[in-house]
């Protein structure tokens, strides 16, 4: 079966590594037609929109889409080109898998953390006032008369926003990876004992969902808490659900108990779309160098192959790249001890090396 995929390489190092993944997921054998289409940067400057109509309809066209790493310019009026695209599709599970691999340089082993965070509310949302402006004196007018508070007239101000409905369904699709993946337990993390309307609203429709899921093990975790047990302990974690912004951050956080964001895949996820990328940004000072780590686009596409029930090769391409990253030969600067770059390989040779992994386990299956 051919897959018509949306494929978007991105700006700065987004068409490089883009192209590595293309490159590794062709080789596992799964056919595959790409619709090429930009966005952010190279969009803008080609199309005149950092999110062109034609991509939109690919995207909703296919279903899926694997895309590079984009830059935002600044004065465009987008505060993010992902989160936009996030919104307007409704992409509300970022998966973020945390996983040791032996051979990335790291202070910890055999860590395998999954982070679903709720991709559309809380402080991202976007419902902000600029200090000094009408709409911001009339709120601020307005929580003083309300609830007898003042605050101070040159604040700029933040909305954060959690609904039951938006709760309720990433506790679902969190609790529905776990039953399906086999995954054993899932911590909620929040801020209740503060934000007691807004994080313990989260909380409430979390602990109801659990209760559907008898079969996996539920705790809540304060995130300041959450954030000393994970540098302390992290074995002890295996799915996280946080709303927006928390899982912004603990999932950089949890890259980098791992070996960074270079080797951290993510996906965007709906109810009938789904767009693969890796947390890295675009990198743009590496722009054309050959020298970034593919890893992190790699395994996006392996996430891919997973979502699109192409699950033995995800399983060849995923231990492809674990062999070549454990060899620790033919691996970008960043995955050598100290960094050492003189006897580092590029992006696209480890690229090669993963792709020559793969011919050698399918040749080993035939001679077996």
């Amino acid at each position: 079966m051919k897959h018509t995929i949306t494929l978007i390489p991105g700006d700065g190092t987004g068409p490089e590594v883009v192209e590595a993944a293309r490159r590794a997921l062709e080789a596992t054998g799964v056919e595959f037609q790409w619709e090429v289409v930009n966005a952010g940067a190279s969009a803008l400057e080609k199309e005149g929109s950092l999110l062109p109509e034609r991509l939109f309809a690919s995207i909703r066209k296919n279903k899926v889409a694997l895309k590079g790493p984009t830059t935002t310019p600044v004065g465009t009026g987008f505060r993010s080109v992902n989160v936009a695209l996030r919104k307007t599709l409704d992409l509300y599970a970022c998966l973020r898998p945390c996983r040791s691999y032996p051979g990335i340089p790291s202070r910890y082993e055999n860590v395998d953390i999954i982070i679903v965070r709720e991709n559309t509310e809380d402080l991202y949302a976007g419902f902000e006032f600029a200090e000094g402006t009408p709409e911001a004196e009339k709120l601020l007018s307005f929580i003083s008369k309300s609830i007898g508070e003042t605050a101070r007239k040159d604040s700029g101000i933040s909305l954060k926003l959690i609904s039951e409905t938006a709760s309720r369904r990433i506790a679902k699709f969190a609790f529905e990876y776990a039953r399906t993946n086999g995954r054993k337990k899932v911590s909620v993390v929040h801020k209740a004992n503060i934000m007691k309307f807004s994080d313990g609203l989260f909380l409430n429709v979390v602990r109801d969902v659990a209760r559907a899921y008898p079969d996996i093990e539920f705790e809540d975790r304060i995130v300041d808490n959450l954030c000393a047990q994970l540098v302390q302990r992290p074995h002890q974690f295996d799915v996280l659900v946080l709303p927006n912004l928390y899982g912004d951050i603990v999932s950089d956080l949890c890259a980098g108990l791992v070996g960074g964001l270079g080797v951290a895949p993510g996906a965007n996820i709906g109810d009938e779309i789904a767009i693969f990328e890796p947390t890295h940004g675009s990198a743009p000072k590496y722009t054309g160098l050959n020298k970034v780590n593919p890893t992190a686009m790699i395994l996006s596409g392996v996430m891919m192959l997973r979502y699109i029930n192409e699950k033995v090769a995800a399983d060849r391409l995923e231990a492809a790249v674990a062999e070549v990253i454990a060899e620790g030969k033919s691996v970008t600067y960043d995955l050598k001890p100290g960094r050492d770059a003189t006897t580092a390989v590029g992006t696209s040779e480890m690229t090669d090396a993963i792709i020559a992994k793969l011919s050698e386990g399918a040749s080993s299956k035939v001679s077996g």
